[in-house]
């Protein structure tokens, strides 16, 4: 249930959805007019290029990824920051919730009350994120022998399985944007790409508990400001 590719297929999902769609693509608008401060060019800002290789993991159309490039020359957007909030789930899971915010004085209180009304409880900054790795993740279809070596060879630091037949190539965050290229260049299926954060430590719950969590896990991703949620469920 990591964030890069659980979270990251209930997003796609609800892409499909015309009702779901625009604020998915607000989500992801935001975390790119974000990233074009530090440059227009994704060629020499690679926080821009992986915010638009996201961005088209879930099929946003390049005329909406070129309109929140642009949005940089808006005043408005210059107020947007990224926030981490920390927190636990019921059952003592560990949540984290990347948001994007022009706002802290309305996006704390959601996230508070909904960590509250999901039985969970929101933490102090450092209370979660001791348990998570900061990481780049390419999310691709299963691969054979010779494809994972070739894909090992690229800089990818380790490899996640997934029960729904996807694998997570997990890099440096810094190396990231240079081993997405390699991979592409082997003709490998990309689902999704991005920065994310992966548990050091995971925790099983019982099945009633598992429920409680998925509920409040998807409650938070529903909130208009949040961009990732991430649990440290096996």
């Amino acid at each position: 249930m990591s964030g890069h590719s659980k979270w990251a297929k209930i997003k796609r999902d609800k892409a499909s959805n015309d009702a779901k769609r625009g604020a998915i693509f607000t989500k992801l608008g935001n975390q790119i007019a974000v990233a074009a401060r530090q440059g227009l060019d994704p060629n020499t800002n690679s926080a821009l290029s992986m915010a638009i290789e996201t961005a088209k993991s879930f099929n946003m159309p390049q005329s909406t990824i070129d309109r929140a490039i642009k949005r940089i020359e808006d005043k408005s957007a210059l107020a947007l920051e990224e926030i981490l909030y920390e927190g636990y789930a019921p059952g003592g899971v560990a949540v984290l919730v990347e948001c994007t915010t022009d706002n802290r004085k309305r996006t704390y209180p959601e996230v508070r009350s909904t960590f509250s009304k999901g039985g969970g409880n929101i933490g102090e900054t450092g209370s979660v994120t001791f348990n998570f790795k900061r990481c780049g993740a390419i999310v691709t279809t299963s691969l054979d022998d010779e494809k994972l070596f070739q894909a090992l060879e690229t800089g990818v630091e380790d490899t996640i399985d997934h029960q729904d037949g996807l694998i997570s190539l997990i890099t440096s965050p810094t190396n990231l944007h240079q081993v997405l290229g390699k991979l592409k260049a082997l003709d490998l299926k990309i689902e999704h790409a991005g920065l994310t954060y992966i548990a050091k430590n995971t925790m099983e719950v019982d099945d009633r508990t598992l429920k409680k969590v998925h509920k409040l896990v998807e409650a938070l991703d529903d909130l208009n400001d949040t961009i990732n949620v991430y649990t440290n469920l096996a």
